[in-house]
């Protein structure tokens, strides 16, 4: 057995102590902290030193790795017992890193397939943070009948996957040795996820349909080389946000963006490679160009969950989350089309003065990526229309208009600002915010003066 498979499993054994918060309370959890983090400094050598060490421990002589690990699981401990955080949730976080981790080390001895490993760490990590949770529940609650257990099932689901994709990505991102950065975020999310129980309408086997689906769907931009491992994980993450806390109707209306945006990376490949101005990797998007075209979108999800659960301050009319959603994403869809198909006609001008530029220079539009880009706002707000009846041909028109101010504010932010003080995620993301609250307001002028 290798060194990296004996570590990882020597940690989730650790991991397991986790459970002695639920069954004899944090003071018992923190004594057995206390303890673990005592004879890390203490051991600087010797067999349980090679158990537990990370390459860089050898260098410094200490157990790090497991000390800042321990401590990320303290604090969440101590979130969990001063705030509203679940010891389920923190037990869940502890678990998932742990025994996800010892499953893909062990997977990593008989293959080096990145999807496989991903795929192995995801659904043990489930696994885990679900057992994590009954356990959790079952310990403290001595009376719980297992109806009781039953009946919160979906959400132990929810949360359980939602946090495995979260670390999954997480990890593809950063280090192994960055999992207390992992444990303390996953177990964030799973705070704010739990928050939003109220809205969770789905059943289990819904729950499970829609991580199916979501699943497919990402492996399918794998396959099609439209997203990276992180790409795939960032959208399968955000994907099944959508469907459990706003429907399938708002994730037909992502996926759209995720599908047309993607393939449009495809348009003319060779053509836009030789004028510099193709995506890298072939087209496949990574986890900052997803995130800097949906993360407003997700918020939009998330504010929606939280008004209909009825725990934003002002109680704000629901329906105005599905218009900055629709705005978000048709602002995204606005642009992809209109850089990755106007790049290659015409000489591009500079939206600020219109005189010619060269290819790929920020703030550069033709004509014909203009006309993409209006298009693809007004499949979204079809989309829209026929999905959402609230929505109408007076909220389809706000759509497409929301997506051209999107796709014109990327422009004017790329023509003045790109490069010296924003990245090309951090312009998508304000053009997508811009079409949102573009969106929302009109709609609400229109709601209290219309």
């Amino acid at each position: 057995m290798t060194a990296p498979v004996r570590r990882a499993g020597a940690f989730a054994l650790l991991c397991t102590l986790v459970l002695a918060v639920p069954l004899g309370g944090p003071w018992v959890g923190a004594a057995i902290a206390a303890v673990v983090i005592g004879g890390a400094f203490a051991v600087t050598d010797g067999p349980l030193f090679d158990l537990l060490a990370y390459p860089g421990d050898y260098e410094d002589g200490r157990l790090y790795g497991l000390i800042t690990f321990v401590l990320a699981a303290v604090t969440l401990g101590l979130i969990a017992v001063t705030a509203s955080m679940s010891v389920a949730v923190f037990v869940a976080a502890v678990l998932l890193v742990g025994y996800g981790n010892a499953a893909e080390q062990l997977a990593r001895r008989r293959t080096d397939h990145d999807v496989v490993l991903v795929a192995v760490f995801c659904l043990v990590a489930t696994v885990a943070a679900v057992g994590g949770q009954a356990l959790t529940q079952s310990l403290t609650d001595g009376a719980a009948s297992l109806e009781s257990i039953g009946s919160t099932v979906p959400t132990m689901i929810f949360l359980g996957a939602s946090a495995a994709l979260l670390a999954a990505l997480l990890r593809d991102v950063l280090l192994a040795r960055d999992d207390p950065i992992v444990m303390l975020s996953v177990g964030l999310l799973g705070w704010l996820l739990a928050e939003l129980e109220p809205a969770l309408t789905l059943d289990g086997v819904e729950i499970v349909a829609a991580l199916g689906v979501t699943i497919a769907l990402g492996y399918a931009s794998y396959a099609l080389e439209t997203a990276s491992i992180a790409g795939m994980l960032t959208g399968i993450l955000l994907g099944l946000l959508t469907i459990v806390l706003g429907g399938y109707g708002w994730f037909v209306v992502l996926i759209s963006f995720f599908a047309i945006g993607g393939l449009s990376s495809k348009f003319r490949y060779e053509e836009k490679a030789e004028l510099g101005v193709a995506e890298d990797n072939n087209g496949a998007r990574g986890s900052g160009n997803v995130l800097g075209n949906a993360a407003v979108a997700i918020v939009a999800v998330l504010g929606y969950a939280a008004s209909s659960a009825t725990i934003l301050p002002g109680d704000p009319e629901p329906g105005l989350f599905l218009f900055a959603f629709a705005g978000s994403v048709s602002t995204a869809m606005s642009d992809t089309l209109s850089s990755e198909i106007g790049s290659v006609f015409d000489t591009p001008r500079l939206i600020t003065t219109l005189e010619p530029v060269e290819p790929g220079t920020d703030g550069g539009v033709t004509w014909q990526g203009e006309i993409a880009g209006i298009a693809g706002a007004t499949v979204v707000a079809g989309i829209s229309y026929v999905l959402f009846p609230e929505v109408g041909v007076v909220g389809a028109a706000i759509i497409v208009a929301a997506g051209i101010v999107g796709m014109t504010v990327d422009s004017l932010l790329g023509a003045t600002l790109e490069g010296d003080i924003l990245s090309n995620q951090g312009v998508n993301f304000l053009a997508t915010l811009s079409g949102a609250l573009f969106c929302a307001l009109v709609v609400l002028a229109f709601t209290v003066f219309g």
